[in-house]
């Protein structure tokens, strides 16, 4: 046996991993979209497609860096190794996304020019707040016990 095949993870845990992953993406943009609607369904903000205030692309920036720990600690939860580092990889995924988006809208007169960009700087360190919550969380299990 060589070292590269004791590297590999074993099915069980790749699919343990994707599936940490899937589910911690899922909750953040449901979480996220969910609130988009319900602040417009009462009336706080303008639809998707229109241009929004600063004062709510800040709002909107809170309350999806408080949606982006939460995800990264359902992440790091349900990880079956490595949860900073699974919540990591989704912080990556999610500053990649979030410099496409910008890429692809800069020209774009719906939205301001920050909050793209705030998006992208903000998702490597929610990720890492919220996987560091799950391992404060072990290392006080551990002591207890």
């Amino acid at each position: 046996m060589n070292a590269q095949s004791n590297a590999q993870l074993p099915p069980g845990r790749l699919g343990r991993s994707i599936l940490a992953l899937l589910t911690g993406i899922v909750v953040g943009i449901v979480l996220s979209v969910g609130t988009d609607l319900g602040l417009h369904a009462i009336g706080l903000v303008p639809s998707q497609s229109e241009r929004w205030p600063n004062q709510l692309l800040l709002l909107a920036t809170a309350y999806r860096s408080i949606y982006g720990v939460v995800g990264a600690y359902i992440i790091a939860r349900l990880a079956p190794n490595r949860p900073m580092g699974h919540a990591l990889t989704a912080g990556a995924l999610g500053m990649v996304v979030s410099i496409v988006g910008a890429a692809a809208m800069w020209s774009s007169t719906i939205g301001q020019h920050w909050y793209p960009v705030a998006l992208a700087l903000t998702a490597l360190p929610t990720a890492w707040i919220g996987a560091k919550l799950r391992l404060m969380q072990l290392q006080n299990e551990t002591k207890a016990a």
